[in-house]
């Protein structure tokens, strides 16, 4: 498996999610699941572990979170995923094969790729993944927090098997209807966000799935962005702070050759200007937005892009739309892809 590095490679990443979006693939799943009986036996046991994290890169964090969710059990990790992009709907330091090579490093058992985030908004890409754990037989899933006093009452809740319900400055407990506290960190929100995802979906009759949650109290003094300011200037010596032995090893490697550039992820920005100044933008960004932007053309950067684009609720929206616009994916075949997620179950490493 080779990095994805190139526009080649963009671009099979994204004939694959159209591909996606018609059919599935029975016998991936098939063939994961012969997998997973051969690790069970091998490690004696019948609870399966999953965890959703991006690994951008690896650090202490997850690694700490990794380790409390293999006392349960045999672990998968699920990692984003096609196309590169991130929940920020920015490029990830470097591909999914990499940061899949950090997960077996670090000690997963199984690594499987996750949803194209970066062109999805977090309802699509919540469901995507809640889809994927329950197709993966998940019985934990351990996610790490942030302490608060409202994220102790959401955990009070899911601890009850009861769902919660995340709403503008308002998190409510479904089955209660008590109002728990007017909002949560981001961590915290993606916590109840699954859980809204889950019991959705259950009663829509998509899924019949009740999976234990672990909560990780989140190490403090960890920052990614650090991290990658560390990686980007060659500064191991203080992101070693931050990473696991098997992180730094990894990156230290391509840098030690010279290589760490050549694998360091960017956007394409021709191909965005491209579909910026000459494409029907309706197709792909909603319709507001498309108007706004085709209205202001043509376009010479991307932060002339950047400046058109009205805000949205999230305020990764913008980085977002310059995702879309870069993969050229029509928001019907999206739309599909969600519904017919996971179409395939692509298993990126393994331990053998």
């Amino acid at each position: 498996m080779c990095p994805i590095s190139n526009l080649g490679n963009f671009l099979k990443d994204r004939e694959e999610i159209i591909k996606d979006a018609k059919a599935k693939d029975a016998k991936s799943f098939d063939e994961f699941r012969k997998i997973v009986k051969k690790l069970k036996e091998k490690k004696e046991t019948d609870t399966i572990v999953v965890d959703f994290t991006e690994y951008n890169p690896l650090h202490k964090g997850h690694k700490y979170c990794m380790d409390v969710g293999k006392n349960y059990g045999m672990f998968i990790a699920v990692i984003p995923g096609p196309l590169e992009r991130s929940g920020r709907g920015i490029p990830y330091l470097v591909s999914r094969y990499i940061r899949a090579e950090m997960a077996i490093r670090a000690g997963a058992d199984i690594v499987v790729e996750g949803p194209p985030m970066g062109i999805m908004g977090s309802g699509q890409y919540m469901q995507c993944l809640i889809k994927m754990f329950y197709n993966l037989n998940a019985d934990i899933i351990p996610r790490g927090y942030i302490p608060e006093k409202t994220m102790e009452k959401v955990i009070d809740c899911i601890n009850k098997n009861y769902h919660i319900s995340p709403k503008p400055y308002k998190i409510i407990c479904i089955e209660t209807g008590e109002i728990l506290g007017e909002k949560l960190e981001i961590d915290n929100y993606v916590i109840a966000s699954m859980s809204k995802t889950i019991y959705r979906l259950n009663k829509l009759g998509e899924i019949n799935f009740n999976p234990k949650f672990v909560f990780v109290e989140r190490l403090e003094g960890i920052s990614g962005t650090k991290i990658r300011e560390y990686i980007f200037s060659g500064d191991f010596e203080n992101a070693k702070e931050m990473l696991p032995p098997t992180t730094l090893e990894i990156l230290k490697k391509y840098y030690d050759k010279g290589k760490l550039k050549d694998i360091i992820l960017s956007r394409f920005e021709d191909r965005i200007l491209e579909t910026a100044n000459e494409f029907e933008l309706e197709k792909y960004l909603p319709e507001k937005i498309a108007r706004e932007l085709e209205k202001k053309r043509p376009y010479k950067s991307l932060d002339e892009i950047r400046e058109a684009i009205p805000y949205g609720f999230s305020r990764h929206n913008k980085e977002r739309i310059l995702s879309k616009l870069e993969a050229r994916i029509e928001k019907d075949i999206i739309s599909e892809y969600v519904k017919n997620y996971p179409a395939k179950i692509r298993i990126l490493y393994y331990s053998k």
